[in-house]
């Protein structure tokens, strides 16, 4: 066995088995899987769970309260709402925007199918109050999250600092009492992927809002092109969100995803204009990320390709690029670059390697049917076609929902078997509607992060586990590439059953194998 399948077999191993995924647990009500609908549900109610700010009335996450109302206070600004990006009470606009564009993406790809779950109205609130975390609606301000945005004269577009502090303490965000200090963009101290990153949550969610509330979605749009143009003008890799956040892949990318989100909402020839001028900048990728957008712009562009005929010239390179891109996934590609565990998963790499599969299949489902038409795609001498590359792309979803070698749901609440331990503060202790004593910071560490029994909260839709979390642990931009990813299957009259019968069901059995 190879040294590379070796590090695949115990990625999976300490990411699943070692850390408490198990039966449900004693005292808890099985929430049985019902298909790919009841999937696309739950991956959207996490959102509930991570949200930030007042609560609603209509929340269905009860275990949750209200936390964070004075967020912004400290520059006077309203930066109440949002999300929480992950097991965390920290919230930052960057991969937040990315998730709010996967959203909307899966919203505007797969409208009927998501009305066919009845998630809609759900996916749709999801958007919305993910799109407080940069946008108010009051004068001309934006902000994001912890990240205030002021568009006139210039654009300041904040991120929060606190983020060490935050993670020093194991506490719910109702009981949090760390500094909720800020950080900006200006154009001295400028951030091109944060503020191009959020152009593309607010071009994208235009498209989903413009038919169903015309005079939010005009304002999405307005704000859209103002956040592009402070991106473009003035241009500066974004580093403020580090050793959490680091930009790796610079700011062309996101500049690129921006112009491609403005054209589709748009059709203006301007953003057809940068894209063509800057085609230069693609690079092929075998990955998409919230810092990597190359691949999804490419996708993206790709069926606009399509739908004009080619007569759109200059967008060939993005078309070739993201035919690369799939090539350098399926397993029958002779450029192949990301190979599968034992079980069949997609190994990017060893970190939260569930985000990169997750945002792999949704493109992949989405070229598939972009390319349906000419026969799916070319890997150098081998033809991949569209119909194999939606199998495969099924088969990474089926993966996360149970069918893997260890017959478990990766996705917290769905099916029988699926992990209990998520890494999440206030999943990980008592609600403060249970328990309204405060729990503080260090407090939660010895009581709650370290103990061996289930969650008292079961965080429905995560797809984590909590002492584990470098391999996998929940965030905004996980689920909201899950949402992507098992829409096109909805409406699939499969059931799935956990685990492969008679191959792998035990633990012991994968463990034997992967030492083999």
């Amino acid at each position: 066995m190879s040294a590379a399948v070796v590090m695949m077999c115990l990625t999976v191993w300490t990411s699943v088995a070692a850390s408490g995924a198990q039966e449900v647990a004693e005292g808890f009500s099985p929430l049985q899987a019902t298909g790919y609908a009841d999937a696309i549900g739950k991956a959207i109610l996490f959102f509930e769970g991570q949200r930030s700010g007042k609560l609603p009335s209509g929340q269905r996450v009860t275990w949750r309260g209200d936390s964070a109302l004075s967020d912004g206070r400290l520059e006077n600004v309203n930066l109440v709402g949002g999300y929480y990006d992950a097991g965390d009470n920290v919230k930052f606009v960057w991969p937040m925007s990315f998730s709010v564009t996967l959203l909307s993406m899966a919203l505007v790809e797969y409208g009927s199918q998501v009305a066919a779950a009845s998630q809609l109205g759900n996916l749709r609130t999801a958007i919305r109050w993910g799109r407080t975390s940069f946008y108010a609606p009051t004068h001309l301000r934006q902000h994001s999250t912890l990240r205030s945005t002021t568009l006139s004269p210039s654009l300041s577009l904040s991120r929060s600092r606190y983020g060490n502090s935050d993670h020093q303490c194991w506490e719910r965000p109702e009981d949090m009492d760390t500094p909720r200090t800020l950080s900006k963009i200006t154009p001295s101290s400028p951030g091109t992927e944060a503020a191009a990153d959020a152009a593309a949550a607010l071009a994208s969610a235009y498209i989903v809002f413009r038919g169903v509330d015309a005079n939010y979605s005009a304002n999405l749009l307005a704000k859209s092109r103002t956040l592009f143009d402070f991106a473009d003008k003035y241009r500066g890799s974004y580093q403020k969100s580090c050793p959490f956040y680091c930009s790796y892949s610079g700011f062309q990318d996101e500049l690129l995803w921006a112009a491609a989100w403005l054209y589709k909402a748009t059709k203006e020839s301007r953003f057809l204009r940068f894209l063509t001028d800057n085609q230069g900048w693609s690079t092929r990728m075998n990955e998409f990320s919230w810092d990597n957008k190359y691949a999804g712009a490419q996708v993206l562009l790709a069926k606009v390709l399509s739908l004009l005929r080619r007569r759109a010239t200059g967008l060939a390179r993005y078309k070739s690029d993201a035919d690369s891109f799939v090539c350098s996934l399926m397993p029958r590609s002779s450029s192949r670059q990301i190979r599968t565990t034992p079980g069949g998963l997609l190994f990017t790499r060893d970190n939260s390697n569930i985000q990169y599969v997750a945002s792999a299949t949704f493109l992949l489902s989405l070229h598939a049917r972009t390319t349906s038409s000419a026969g799916g795609v070319r890997c150098g001498s081998t033809a991949i076609t569209a119909s194999e590359i939606s199998a495969f792309a099924k088969s990474q979803v089926d993966y996360i929902l149970g069918k893997n070698p260890l017959g478990i749901s990766y996705m917290a609440g769905y099916g029988q078997r699926y992990p209990t331990q998520v890494h999440h503060r206030g999943a990980s202790i008592p609600s403060i509607k249970v328990l309204p004593g405060k729990v503080s910071c260090g407090g939660g560490f010895s009581t709650w992060f370290n103990a061996p029994r289930p969650n008292p909260n079961v965080h429905v839709g995560a797809i984590d586990i909590r002492s584990d979390y470098s391999h996998l642990e929940p965030t905004t931009y996980i689920n909201a590439a899950f949402v992507g990813a098992v829409a096109p299957f909805v409406g699939s009259s499969t059931i799935l059953q956990h685990g492969y019968p008679g191959v792998l069901s035990t633990t012991s059995e994968f463990q034997d194998t992967c030492s083999a």
